[in-house]
Formats: C-alpha cells, structure tokens, sequence
C-alpha cells in the first residue's frame, strides 16, 4: 500500500530551484527564518550529480534545513526521508535528517526522536545519501518513532561538526515507505503503527482502539510484547496475536471477530485466564450466546469462581452458552475441602435457619450440613455474620434443638455459587475431568434453565452437580455421562453424589451414571426422569446396594419412566420436613414409575427396587402409579417393593389411587399387584370364604376393597344343586389386615376369581 497513490496524499517536497522561501533555516514553522536571500545559501542551476541544488555553507554549530509545509503522518503508514549531498570546500561537516513533530493544535509534540542516523562526510565531491523512517510504530528499522501525537511534520536535514564548509544538497525525498514493513499482503494493520508500546506498563487501550477503527475489513496484529489495556477494550476487528496483553481483573477484553478460548488464550497467554475473561466478555454481550472452547483441554490449578470473573454482573438472565471443551483439575492446585464444625440451634417453626451459630463468620456458604436429624443434601444457602444465622437450603427432619453441626465446603472446577441469579446458561459438550480431586459444578444462588447436555462428569471426588439454593430450578440434564471415582469400592462404601436439586421441574434424560452413592438426590416435584441407565453394583455376593434416585418430596408429581435401573433402586421418602408426620399437607402422592427396566445381581433377598421411607406418622400413599415395568433378579430376591420403617410405618388405612400393575417379574418370590385379580377355591360348602391375598399385595399393604367377584363355574350347595348367588365382601380382616371375607346367603362352595386392590377404589 501507498498512501500517496491510494489516498493521494503528497508527501514530497518541491524542488530547491522552486525558491527557497519554503526553507526554513530554523525547525520550519511558519514565521521562521528562510534561505530566501540569505548570504550562505544559494542556488545552482546545473550541478554535474544533482542538475538543479542548493549550495549551503555551515555558519552555525548545527545549521537546520526544514521544509516548512506540513508533512503528514498518518498511522500504518511509513516515511523515508532520503537527502543526498556532497562537500565542495572547506571543513567536512556530519550530515542525518531530522524533522519537527508537530501536533494537532499546531504545538510542538515534545519529547520525541527528530534526528536520524549521522553520516560523516569523508571527501569532495564523493555523492553521499543519508536517509531516515520516520513512524507512528516502535517497529524495527524505524529512525524515529513518533506515536500517536503528532500529525504532521517539518523534515529536513542538520548539519553538524566544524563550522565554514560548504556543501551541496540535492532535492530533498519523502516517501511512502510502508511496504517495506509487510510481511506480505496489506492485510492488517499493526497495533504499534498506532502509538502501542508492548512494554507490559503503558496503557494501549488508544492504539488498540484506533487500530480496530482503522482495520475497515483488515485483521489486527498484535506483534511480540506484552501489552497493557487499562480499560474496556471492544475489538470488531480479527485480532492475531503474536504477543499478549494484559488488563485489570475487572477490565473487559470484547473479541467479537474471535470470540473463542483459542482468540482469548493467545491474546493471555494462559488458557486459564483466558477461559476467564472470554467467559466476563460473553456476560458482558460481547455479541456472542455462546462461548467455543475449540476442543481445548484447560488445565485447573483451582475452584474457578465464575461469578469473581465478571465482577460487574450479580444477575444474569439472557441465554449463554460453554461448549466445546474440557476443564482438568490439577493434582497439587487448591482442592482441598474446607471442613469446620459449630454449635447452633435449630427449631421447626423457623424451619430454614440454624440460629445462635458460633464462629459464624467461618461458615462457608456452599457447604453441605451434617448433624443429627439432617437429611441428605443440605446445603449453607446463605448467613448473617451480625445475627449468628445460616440460611439452609432444606429444613431438617430431626434436629430440634442444639447440637454441634459439620460444614463441608467442596471445591468445584466450575463455582457459580457468587451469583445472585443466572438463568438460561447451558453448558454442552464440555468434559469435567475432577480425576478424583474436586468436584464438577456448584450452582448460582437461584435461577432457572441450567442446562448441561452432552458433557461429561469424570471422577469428582464428592459431587457432581450442587445446588446449594434455588439455582436448579427446571435444571435439565440430557445425555451426559457421569463416571464415578469410587469404582472400586463397594456400593454402601461410597460416598460421592451426581447431583442434587431443590427446586422444581428438574428434568433428567438418557444419562449414563457409573458407580456412585446416589445418582441424584430431588427434593423438588414435578421432575421427569427417563432415558436413564444408573448402575451401582459391585463385586460382592448377597449385598445391599444404595438408592439411585432419592426423592424426598412427599408431594412428588413425579415421571420416573424408561430407565434402566442397574444394581440400585428408588428411594421415596420426606427426610426434608420439619414437621416429617402428616397433618394436612399432601401425602405420598404423585408419582409415576412406568417401562423402566430394573435389574440387579448377587443381591440380598431382601433387597428391594422401590422404597418407600416416611420419617414421620401418618404418611400414606395417596397417588402412586407402577406400570409396564420389568423387574428381574439375577439370583433370587423376595419382593420388589418395601415400606422402610426405620423411622415410621405408613398408614395402610388411607390408601388410595394405587395402580401397582402389568409389571413382570423374573426371579422375584412374591410378585405383587394392586388391583390383584387372585382365584379362591372353596372345597366345602360355607357361609364365609375366608380369601388371603397377602403377600402378593404391594407393600404388604391391607386388603381395602374388592371392585369384583366373578365365579369361574357353578356354585353349588350341599345337595349339589346349582345356586345363583352374590356375596358381600368384608376388607381388612386378619392380623395383619390383609385378608377379605366373602359373606354368601347360604353355604355354598366353588372357585370364584377376586380383584383385590389395596387402596380405597371410591
């Protein structure tokens, strides 16, 4: 590129033999002295080298020649200045070229180089060339550097040495020298042409701004050095970088042409706060929803707290998105887990509060809370330091009182626990490699729409996914695969959890789930759960295994369908109530298990599939519906479903919108259904059938009602004749409730088929 050819710029002055009235003798400023009539200069028509020339003679210590019109400077473009001269007489003098900068305001821009290299004359009539680059950038090869201030200049050349020779200069030369600095095709501009010194201290924020102005389509080069930004710098331009810049924490760095790890890592020079500030520039509308990793592996030397990286923002609720990628945990970075104990006091009527804390200020917000009485998956939501408070993210079944609480603080590759709300982020393809060492995600304080699809969670050391507040609500998980680091151990061994949710709508589809405690730990309702393959066997031989799913919502509104539970089983219960015995809230009602496939091996017969575990009286099912499932043992176990009466039994009595039916069964020794369609044969003639259809009754539940009595042939008396008669049932008779009576008009004998249903059917 010339700008004198594309821009039409002139940048040469005229020559000698147009008048010397525009040759100053001074720095070439208006009003300053010319050679016009002065006694040591003089013009020669026809010198044998040059043809037209100005003959000057030395009379002071440094004699100046200066063009007096304004040269421009203009930044990306490059000026030599070339001056040819000769000795004729007299003492030989050094000769460079120099220039006046000047400023917008037509000051003079001081603190500048203005002279180029000296060259000194050896001999008469020996032609010699001095020249001199002059530039915006501090780039190799450029004489004198001039940087974003000045706009013009005033060049020319000194002379220097001893006074009283004489000399002869041929017509000075200004041109465009830009291409020399090309490193081919003009297809970018250089942030240094600009004023951008990569020193690490000065601010560049100007230079890299003009630059981007200037770029009109070009790429942005960002040479070797480390560049300081000083405040928000948004580039629209592609910006390559060859070296770094660096900016306050709270500094914002927009590449919106390269809006990608790779653009920010090359721009930090670090992938890890690289990942951190391309992450504030998508919060900060960088122009992008979504944030490309570019399938590089990020190497975590600790927690990344990702609401500390955009420090301007509490809230966020637009959609964004992390893909593409993977976050490794360091093994020697700052993993370790806070643990503290403190006394504190709980009390029901104030049911999300633990009160009169000790060391209050000590209690990390984030941790989960262990104690007598305390469920699972209780988490510090927040404190108040002044009033000696934790704010729970559950209430707690059995702690009135006070007692001396635990706090465990994981760590967490990505903690967006510092923000207030954030909504609509989603987080796709990305693989969290905690290798034992950290955890996976903790989530912001509240918000709705997480979304993690298609990534992985491989080996976290305690969890997966937290929620330590409300940030989990109508969280989606889909296709993901979460890969325990406890494999080894035996299943009631382990400890570590894939997730936990608090709030509601939580919907968790086609997961794989390798080998921990529990898959997920919901406390919410209405969660759908499907698609899902959970496996958490082990090696031993007539073992228990843990709950895959726990749900610990009486209210549950739940779909639990399509699964293949492996080796695990649903647990129903209510550990996070304050008030765990029923009184006039919804009981166990609302859920939905259908077509899932559960299988487990080398178990205990005792073991069971579906659980169910009030913590308090009075508790019953009140909506539970157990269809087109496939249950089957490898080995020999006694039933499927159980009633965990470790803290209280449910009350059979109120039982009611139950349909426990069309499941199979393989290698079960009770099957059960409800309604259960059962044949009675009565051998003798009698008044009252006596029907037991225990156990193959869910639950061991009570035999509540009969919706019908069909007879499967004749019913006869004693006499062998023929009697057309309906009885009447009695329900809940025996020891154990679990048996119906049919009550005839008269003795009568026969086979009649029985629908049994454990619940009140009206």
């Amino acid at each position: 590129m010339n700008k004198s050819i594309t821009g039409g710029i002139v940048f040469m002055p005229p020559p000698f033999t147009d008048g010397l009235d525009v040759w100053s003798s001074g720095d070439g400023t208006a009003g300053s002295d010319t050679y016009e009539g002065a006694l040591n200069a003089g013009l020669i028509a026809a010198d044998q080298d040059f043809g037209g020339a100005l003959e000057l003679q030395k009379t002071e210590n440094v004699q100046k020649l200066r063009f007096m019109g304004q040269t421009p400077i203009l930044p990306g473009c490059f000026l030599r200045v070339t001056a040819r001269v000769k000795a004729i007489s007299g003492d030989l003098p050094t000769v460079r070229i120099a220039g006046w900068a000047g400023g917008a305001g037509g000051d003079h821009v001081a603190g500048l180089t203005e002279t180029g290299p000296e060259t000194t004359l050896q001999s008469y009539g020996e032609v010699v060339e001095v020249s001199a680059i002059v530039g915006v950038g501090q780039r190799t090869g450029v004489d004198m550097v001039w940087g974003p201030d000045p706009v013009y200049g005033h060049f020319g050349l000194d002379l220097t040495g001893p006074v009283g020779g004489i000399i002869r200069v041929d017509d000075l030369v200004i041109e465009d020298a830009t291409r020399v600095f090309l490193r081919g095709l003009m297809d970018w501009v250089d942030v240094r042409d600009y004023g951008a010194i990569g020193d690490g201290s000065a601010d560049n924020t100007a230079a890299f701004e003009a630059a981007d102005a200037a770029a009109a389509g070009r790429d942005v080069l960002v040479p070797d050095g480390t560049y300081f930004l000083a405040d928000n710098v948004t580039m629209q331009s592609f910006v390559r970088f060859d070296g770094t810049v660096t900016m306050p924490d709270e500094k914002i760095l927009a590449l919106t042409r390269n809006f990608d790890l790779p653009g920010y890592s090359e721009a930090f020079g670090n992938d890890e706060l690289a990942f951190r500030k391309a992450f504030q520039a998508l919060l900060n509308n960088a122009g992008h929803e979504s944030l490309d990793l570019g399938g590089r592996l990020i190497a975590v030397t600790g927690p990344i707290d990702m609401a500390a990286a955009v420090a301007n923002k509490t809230t966020y609720s637009q959609r964004r998105q992390i893909k593409n990628g993977q976050l490794s945990a360091v093994g020697n970075g700052d993993w370790q887990t806070e643990v503290m104990s403190s006394q504190a006091t709980y009390s029901a009527s104030d049911s999300l509060k633990l009160t009169n804390v000790t060391d209050v200020a000590n209690v990390p917000v984030g941790a989960v809370v262990e104690g007598n009485g305390v469920g699972r998956e209780v988490y510090v939501s927040a404190k108040n330091v002044a009033a000696q408070e934790v704010t729970l993210s559950q209430q707690l079944f059995d702690a009135e009182g006070t007692q001396v609480f635990t706090f465990r603080r994981f760590k967490y590759l990505l903690d967006f626990s510092g923000f207030e709300k954030l909504s609509k982020f989603a987080i796709d393809s990305v693989e969290f490699q905690c290798s034992g060492d950290c955890s996976g995600i903790l989530l912001a304080q509240t918000g709705s729409s997480f979304q993690l699809r298609d990534s992985f969670i491989t080996r976290p050391k305690d969890r997966g996914i937290s929620s330590h507040a409300k940030g989990d609500q109508g969280m989606i998980i889909d296709r993901c695969q979460f890969l325990s680091d406890e494999s080894a151990d035996t299943s009631t061994e382990r400890v570590s959890i894939g997730l936990n949710a608090n709030a509601n709508d939580v919907k968790l589809r086609d997961n794989r789930v390798v080998r921990f405690r529990h898959f997920a730990v919901l406390a919410g309702s209405s969660s759908i759960i499907s698609g899902n393959h959970v496996f958490q066997g082990d090696s031993t031989n007539d073992a228990g295994r843990t709950a895959g799913l726990v749900m610990t919502r009486t209210n549950s509104r739940g779909t639990i369908t399509g699964n293949y539970i492996d080796n695990c089983f649903i647990e129903w219960g209510n550990e996070h109530d304050s008030a765990p015995g029923f009184s006039s809230e919804f009981s166990f009602s609302g859920m939905n298990i259908t077509d899932n496939v559960f299988l487990a091996g080398n178990v205990a017969r005792w073991f069971t599939f579906l659980v169910v575990k009030p913590h308090g009286t009075g508790h019953f099912l009140n909506g539970m519906n157990v269809t087109g499932n496939s249950f089957r043992i490898i080995g020999v176990a006694d039933r499927v479903e159980t009633v965990d009466t470790s803290f209280s039994d449910l009350d059979y009595n109120r039982f009611s919108n139950v349909n426990f039916a069309d499941n199979m069964f393989s290698n079960v020794v009770e099957p059960v259904s409800s309604p259960l369609v059962l044949e009675h044969e009565e051998a003798s003639e009698a008044e009252t059938w006596l029907v037991e259809p225990a156990p193959m009754l869910p639950f061991r539940a009570w035999a509540q009602t009969v919706s019908a009595v069909v007879p499967a042939g004749p019913l006869t008396d004693a006499a062998g004749q023929v009697r057309y008669l309906a009885p009447y049932y009695q329900a809940k008779q025996g020891p154990d409730s679990n048996q119906i009576k049919l009550q005839w008009a008269e003795p009568v004998k026969g086979t009649v088929t029985v629908t049994v249903r454990i619940d009140d059917a009206f």
